[in-house]
């Protein structure tokens, strides 16, 4: 046994808390989206994007669904950013009514070679039907100027329901690229 171990409670099963559980990954080529309508029973679940081209100059967007992926909520969300780009250019952006869930969030990023968008999201409560669904997120993405442009954001669903698929899709056009889908355990 570790030195310590029983002290910090790490018998038993409890050493995995806080550990990422992959729900799945989806590697595609010229989709108008990707669900995931298996969110598990997680509190806290994590998003991956890597490598996402998108076929026209778009933002990377999210969506929740509250009927297993039949449909996704297209209004009621609200978020607040904030964006920096290598010129030194830092902007906020916010409403209390939108039509996307902005826990990922990407700037218009070029088309072009290289014009990728990376990042991660965290989303809270998805599942919870008595909570708001709450998800935070960061990204890098390149403009059609070849410029770096970072964004850090966060929104809310203020309607305590459950939300039980996730939805991601580019404002405009279709995507490549990868995106995962994890679960953090909490027992």
């Amino acid at each position: 046994m570790p030195l310590g171990a029983a002290r910090f409670g790490l018998l038993g099963g409890v050493a995995d808390l806080g550990k990422l559980e992959l729900i799945e990954t989806q590697t595609f080529s010229g989709v108008s989206s990707a669900n995931f309508t298996s969110l598990g029973s997680y509190n806290v679940h994590f998003l991956t994007f890597n490598d996402i081209d998108i076929s026209t100059d778009s933002k990377l967007h999210s969506r929740l669904s509250n009927d297993g992926g039949s449909s996704y909520i297209s209004s009621g969300y609200q978020y607040a950013t904030q964006r920096g780009n290598v010129t030194g250019l830092f902007d906020e952006m916010r409403s209390t009514s939108t039509n996307y869930f902005y826990s990922v969030a990407t700037d218009n990023g070029g088309s072009g070679t290289n014009e990728t968008k990376e990042g991660y999201s965290y989303f809270y409560n998805l599942i919870d039907s008595s909570k708001y669904s709450f998800g935070t997120g960061m990204s890098m993405s390149r403009n059609s100027a070849g410029q770096g442009i970072m964004m850090f954001s966060s929104a809310v669903k203020p309607t305590a329901e459950t939300h039980n698929a996730i939805q991601i899709l580019p404002a405009f056009g279709t995507m490549t690229g990868t995106v995962s889908l994890y679960g953090i355990a909490e027992s």
